[in-house]
């Protein structure tokens, strides 16, 4: 019983990140900060939720339990690494198109000229 509400809380706030990410690649106002939004969000929501997986797994301590929890923390170790990797090299391939960072300033004149 304590396992699964372990599992549902880790599940949850996952999801929860999830949520966070969405909502900051549709309110931020460039690419680059979209890129921030989702790289980090998406990283962290994907481990909890795997993490929640894993304990949900967990529940009965026998071998092929610890096997599947031992293959999806391994999963969770990839995706900590490949997330953020991929991100970066996405906003370098941007900058290096000549793709140009947000300002504030730029954005007011553009305003003002309306």
């Amino acid at each position: 019983m304590i396992f699964d509400i372990v599992a549902a809380v880790f599940i949850v706030a996952g999801l929860v990140f999830f949520a966070l990410g969405v909502l900051g690649v549709l309110r931020f106002p460039d690419f680059f900060s979209r890129m921030h939004a989702a790289g980090k969000c998406d990283a962290l929501a994907a481990i909890l939720i795997i993490l929640g997986f894993m304990v949900y797994v967990l529940k009965d301590f026998s071998g092929p339990s610890l096997l599947v929890a031992l293959k999806i923390f391994f999963i969770a170790i990839f995706i900590f690494v490949a997330s953020p990797t991929a991100t970066h090299a996405l906003v370098k391939t941007a900058l290096l198109l000549g793709a140009k960072p947000w300002s504030r300033q730029e954005w007011l004149e553009r305003r003002r000229q309306k």
